[in-house]
């Protein structure tokens, strides 16, 4: 048995316009529901991150009030490595005198004395090695005058000057008689100093 609408097609239409306005409707609701959630959820990892900046933050004050405590203590070695830089330019080179005055008593010969000493080294230089020695490897000189009995001692002299640990080159420039038969002889010599001259500083062994 065949049924009959009876309805006429307008109403069929308003019904379809409607259905249709529903189902968009329903859309629409869903996908600002999905909007609403996704704004939600970037909200809360914006927040996150403004959360973890606050305490990254906090950390670099921290770090940065340590590091301007420890300043003090980087300005202090600075400082200590440009003294102990000045202390070995200082010292290049340094000879003890008095142990210098104190060999050359035990050296000289019983028929001989000075009248002069006169001592130099090699002045340091910037940017130097630690020694400041010479491309020869001399650090310095002596110079001495004085006078000796018979021209022998003068030559005892001078083989003792090398005896000393340091002293090398011992010469003798002048030799005078200072009268006829007198066998008083006035001399001027010299003996050149080594790096083993130097105390242990000189030699930059010390800081």
């Amino acid at each position: 048995m065949s049924q009959i609408n009876l309805l006429p097609p307008e109403y069929r239409q308003r019904q379809t316009v409607r259905r249709l306005t529903g189902l968009v409707s329903l859309a629409g609701v869903v996908v600002l529901a999905a909007i609403g959630f996704l704004y939600f959820l970037q909200t809360m990892d914006l927040s996150k991150v403004k959360d973890d900046l606050a305490a990254q933050q906090s950390v670099n004050a921290g770090l940065q009030a340590q590091i301007s405590d420890l300043q003090e203590f980087a300005n202090l070695q600075s400082q200590l490595q440009t003294e102990q830089q000045l202390l070995r330019t200082v010292f290049t080179n340094e000879v003890s005198w008095s142990g210098v005055l104190l060999d050359v008593s035990r050296v000289i010969p019983a028929n001989a004395y000075l009248t002069n000493l006169t001592g130099q080294i090699t002045a340091a230089t910037p940017g130097g090695t630690a020694t400041g020695t010479t491309t020869t490897g001399l650090v310095g000189s002596i110079q001495f005058t004085g006078s000796v009995y018979q021209a022998p001692t003068l030559s005892t002299w001078l083989t003792k000057l090398e005896q000393v640990k340091g002293w090398v080159n011992a010469w003798a420039s002048t030799a005078t008689e200072s009268g006829s038969f007198t066998k008083i002889y006035s001399f001027s010599s010299g003996v050149d100093l080594s790096t083993d001259a130097l105390t242990q500083r000189g030699k930059g062994g010390q800081q």
